[in-house]
């Protein structure tokens, strides 16, 4: 079906790495989007920078003490748009009547309700932002068949997945396309073949630099402990209504080969392109259509041969723990995604180990599972209980270390 409109488009998280990456698919196109809306947290350079070149008609900074940065940073700019500020007025530019699409983009639990406001408001949700469905699963995809959203997903993953999925495919039911299981593929991170004794101290600057992909730092740390794939693991599940068994993790280091869909008949379909998220993002946007997303065709004579090897649960603890969580349900998989956002931040701030981060994800799996939330505002209490208990291990691991320290000394 041909678009003969422009659409507009909200961008949630225009300052991280897909926000940016979305707005230069956009740019190649301006006959066919036309951003509406920019939001930030608190990078108002970066903002102020891109509404300049987009024009679109509000910002929103969600961090409330930016703004009167972000007013002065306006006026010296001269933007004609309207600046908002605080988590409220995320959801209102995700669920204006203008809007036609939103990029869901904001990274962790921060991005749910805004996500959640797109989707009840029936527009064409560009999913990047996986932890809305780690943390509300059935909840999410109720809403979006209650409201008839449409739910796109660009995690480069789960967009291949979409991809090599035949055009019957029925949601949560596998046999009725002939699919007998689908193929997750993750690169491993930067410590694929680190003597296991060296990861205790490896530093976040190791840890974020990841071989294919440029990412943020957050995702970045995640992809180091495989933690990414392991949300990515239940956000498949979600997307795709599957069961724990009908999904295979394989590791893939070289990043070509995003996912693929194994077939009855002995069959494997693979979506393939180089490690640039231009490629699902341009997909998202423009499906059923193609558009031109600014990323290189694959040159083959060029490619290294390829290898595929299976995880070892030793080195990637914490894809374990999404595994299982995934297997005990919603409250647990809320729980270890608010726990891993304490323990990545504070690995991030030099405050414990790399090793620790799954060790404080898996005492808050073992301390807080118990029924699954039926609603959002349960989901969120989960949420704040595990965030709290995280940061208590945290600060007990800090107490514990300096105590060595002055032993030692």
């Amino acid at each position: 079906m041909q678009q003969t409109s422009v659409q507009k488009v909200t961008i949630l998280g225009a300052t991280g790495s897909i926000g940016k990456s979305t707005i230069d698919v956009i740019s190649r196109h301006p006959d066919k989007y036309k951003v509406f809306a920019l939001t930030a947290h608190s990078n108002i350079d970066l903002v102020v920078a891109q509404a300049q070149v987009c024009q679109p008609e509000y910002v929103v900074i969600s961090d409330e003490t930016y703004y009167a940065k972000a007013k002065q940073a306006f006026l010296e700019a001269g933007l004609k748009c309207e600046l908002l500020v605080g988590l409220d007025n995320l959801a209102l530019v995700a669920s204006h009547a203008d809007v036609d699409t939103v990029m869901a983009a904001i990274v962790g639990a921060a991005g749910l309700l805004s996500t959640l406001a797109a989707v009840k408001s029936g527009k064409k949700v560009l999913l990047a932002n996986k932890e809305a469905l780690v943390m509300s699963g059935d909840l999410f995809i109720q809403a979006a068949n209650d409201h008839q959203a449409t739910l796109l997903p660009v995690d480069s993953e789960h967009n291949a997945i979409f991809q090599c999925l035949p055009s019957d495919f029925r949601y949560g039911d596998l046999p009725h396309s002939g699919v007998s299981k689908i193929l997750l593929t993750g690169s491993g991170g930067p410590f694929l073949t680190k003597p296991l004794s060296e990861l205790p101290q490896v530093t976040p600057e190791q840890a974020c630099a990841h071989p294919n992909w440029d990412m943020g730092r957050k995702i970045s740390v995640d992809s180091a402990t495989m933690m990414n794939k392991g949300l990515e693991f239940i956000e498949a599940r979600y997307l795709f209504g599957l069961a724990v068994e009908d999904i295979e993790i394989v590791l893939h280091p070289q990043s070509i080969i995003h996912s693929m869909v194994q077939y009855t008949d002995g069959s494997v379909i693979a979506q393939m392109g180089n490690p640039d998220m231009r490629t699902p993002i341009a997909h998202a946007l423009a499906y059923p259509e193609r558009i031109a997303s600014g990323v290189k065709p694959l040159d083959f004579s060029q490619l290294s041969n390829f290898s595929f090897a299976k995880p070892d649960f030793e080195r990637y603890p914490n894809l374990k723990l999404a595994i299982e969580a995934s297997r005990h349900g919603q409250h647990a998989t809320t729980t270890l995604n608010a726990a891993n956002e304490v323990s990545v931040a504070a690995f991030l701030n030099g405050h414990i180990g790399f090793t620790q981060i799954a060790e404080i994800n898996q005492e808050c799996l073992n301390t807080l599972c118990s029924e699954s939330p039926t609603n959002i505002e349960q989901v969120l209490e989960v949420d704040r209980l595990a965030r709290q208990l995280a940061s208590a291990l945290v600060a007990k691991s800090k107490l514990n270390s300096s105590v060595n320290n002055r032993v030692l000394s």
